[in-house]
């Protein structure tokens, strides 16, 4: 009876405690935090869905590394973009990122394929798109040895392409880079919208932390400095 009794109270205690509100884990993939997908859309490199969500688990296309590499690096302000217009047979101008393309191809940052094909609809590897984000940030003229030394501490550095590695080690220096929770920067693995949000996050960081010039200030009737 006394065990009844207090089963009965322990449950009459756990009913009467007060409910803890479930808070929702941030959206992320391959441990991309939710900020950084937040300071992304902010800026408008990329934008959610129609559904208000921004998928981050996704994989990104050519068109859509394109558009995304057009609007961070303002490329469409290059020069070349005054260039006539490229003849791509899979990419015509009805397409939704038939200016983007243009733009990156005519500023080289991304590469067509034989017969001046795109491929807009391919998915791009980590490689690729690491390669691609390092083009349009300027990849550092590391000599091998340094490219090798900065690879070394990722456990699957010798996956990494040959034609990649000086891209990712660019891109690993400049703190842009992530990687799964051992350590491996998997370049042959598919590049998610998640894994391009964590790259630009990253690199908007580094650009609002660049100090501005300051202005020299204009003293009324003083000499002019030469």
């Amino acid at each position: 009876m006394m065990r009844q009794l207090s089963i009965i109270s322990l449950v009459a205690l756990l009913q009467n405690l007060p409910v803890i509100a479930q808070t929702p884990a941030p959206e992320s993939t391959s441990g991309v935090p939710s900020d950084a997908i937040q300071q992304v859309t902010a800026v408008k490199w990329m934008t959610n869905f129609s559904d208000g969500k921004f998928y981050p688990e996704r994989l990104l296309s050519r068109a859509e590394l394109a558009s995304i590499m057009v609007k961070a690096f303002g490329l469409n302000k290059r020069e070349a973009v005054s260039k006539e217009n490229l003849t791509i047979p899979d990419v015509p101008r009805s397409h939704w990122a038939f200016n983007d393309i243009q733009t990156v191809l005519k500023t080289d940052i991304m590469k067509g394929y034989r017969g001046n094909e795109f491929f807009p609809n391919q998915k791009v590897t980590r490689a690729e798109a690491l390669a691609i984000f390092a083009q349009a940030y300027g990849v550092f003229q590391f000599p091998d040895d340094a490219v090798n030394e900065i690879l070394a501490s990722y456990p699957d550095e010798k996956s990494i392409p040959a034609w990649a590695r000086k891209a990712i080690a660019t891109v690993a220096t400049e703190g842009f880079l992530n990687t799964d929770t051992q350590g491996n920067i998997s370049p042959l693995k598919p590049f998610t919208r998640g894994d391009m949000a964590y790259v630009l996050s990253k690199y908007l960081q580094r650009q609002q932390k660049q100090p501005e010039t300051p202005e020299v200030p204009v003293i009324p009737n003083s000499p002019q400095s030469p």
